[in-house]
């Protein structure tokens, strides 16, 4: 990940020494996972309650708050919506999720919606049932807060956070960092999965053209509904990342929008290995129709083989099974070894001909 400039315009006047930081120390609630305040590039210390953090940021005139919320219920994060003044609408879409990656614009707040993705480790591809869980972070960016809602279980932010506060010159930068690194973050997991999941359709494909192999079309269909899921969280996303590097709006700066631009990228060879994820899954299905057709001919040619053959002593023993009292050598005493020698030697004649022309 790129680190991003110190810009000197945005990093705000250096902390009063002189008026300490007073947190208060409650514990978090359940669906808070953190809440921070940065100010210069660091994190003060302490626990903060959402309320007094915004106290501290704007009584000093500079720094953010950073929140981060893990399934709220719409009573729990009304709270924090009153005092960062979110739009109901978009709180009412951050409580329910199952939304599609979006960019939103109210007064001077942003909303914007990314999907996540996390690769299900199994045994072989031709024995999962699920390969691609999905979750969705929302994050609400003001001029000074984030506030991130997550749902699922896979999509912590603990790392990017570590990470941010690692380096204080990119938080600096102020709550335009946090979500380009959140971006940044979630197109790198998009990539993490296009990796895992090309090494599972190699192996698919080897063991479709494998003699007597195992793989179904169920399982290709399986794949294809996985591959489905990961377009539609990434497909979508590249219009609200084009816009974020564009200038949608003020709260991103010039300096940060080159960094989206550069995770827009990463999103494009995401979105290009995708399609071709889904193509070559088509191209299998019908590897996968054609060899079952072959295989069911090929059953035909042996089972109709075989009905040839047995027909030979079927019709002969027909025929002298009709009781007619004048038949050709009844009477004849070599006739019972002749007539088998003859239907012995119809249908080892007939299993060489199968045979050779490989019905058999």
């Amino acid at each position: 990940m790129p680190s991003l400039p110190s810009l000197g315009g945005l990093r705000g006047r250096m902390p009063d020494r002189d008026r300490p930081a007073v947190p208060v120390p409650v514990p978090l609630s359940s669906y808070v996972v953190d809440c921070g305040v940065y100010v210069d590039g660091a994190r003060l210390p302490g626990r903060w309650t959402h309320a007094a953090a915004v106290e501290e940021v704007r009584g000093r005139g500079e720094g953010f708050v950073w929140i981060g919320l893990h399934e709220p219920a719409a009573e729990q994060i009304e709270g924090v919506a009153d005092t960062f003044g979110l739009h109901e609408l978009a709180v009412e879409d951050a409580v329910h999720a199952h939304q599609r990656p979006k960019l939103e614009r109210y007064d001077d707040t942003l909303f914007m919606v990314l999907k996540t993705v996390r690769y299900v480790q199994n045994a072989s591809p031709d024995e999962a049932n699920e390969i691609v869980e999905s979750g969705e972070i929302m994050v609400f960016l003001g001029r000074d807060f984030v506030v991130t809602v997550r749902h699922g279980n896979h999509s912590g932010l603990a790392v990017v956070r570590r990470e941010l506060e690692a380096e204080p010159e990119r938080l600096r930068v102020g709550p335009a960092a946090v979500l380009y690194s959140i971006a940044d973050h979630v197109v790198d997991n998009y990539l993490d999965v296009t990796d895992h999941i090309e090494d599972d359709i190699d192996s698919m494909e080897a063991l479709v053209f494998q003699p007597r192999s195992r793989v179904s079309a169920d399982q290709i269909y399986l794949m294809k509904r996985e591959v489905l899921e990961l377009r539609r969280a990434v497909m979508p996303l590249a219009v609200p990342l084009r816009r974020l590097a564009e200038g949608y709006t003020p709260l991103i700066p010039e300096q940060v929008r080159s960094y989206f631009r550069d995770v827009d990228d990463h999103l494009t060879q995401v979105s290009e290995r995708v399609s071709n994820f889904d193509e070559l899954l088509t191209t299998l299905v019908n590897a996968v129709l054609a060899k079952i057709t072959l295989q069911q001919n090929l059953d035909m040619r042996k089972l109709a083989s075989w009905v040839a053959i047995i027909s030979v002593p079927t019709m002969v023993v027909g025929v002298y099974g009709m009781n007619f009292e004048h038949m050709p050598e009844l009477q004849w005493k070599y006739g019972y070894p002749v007539v088998i020698a003859v239907i012995l030697v119809v249908c080892l004649t007939l299993y060489r001909i199968f045979r050779r022309n490989e019905w058999l």
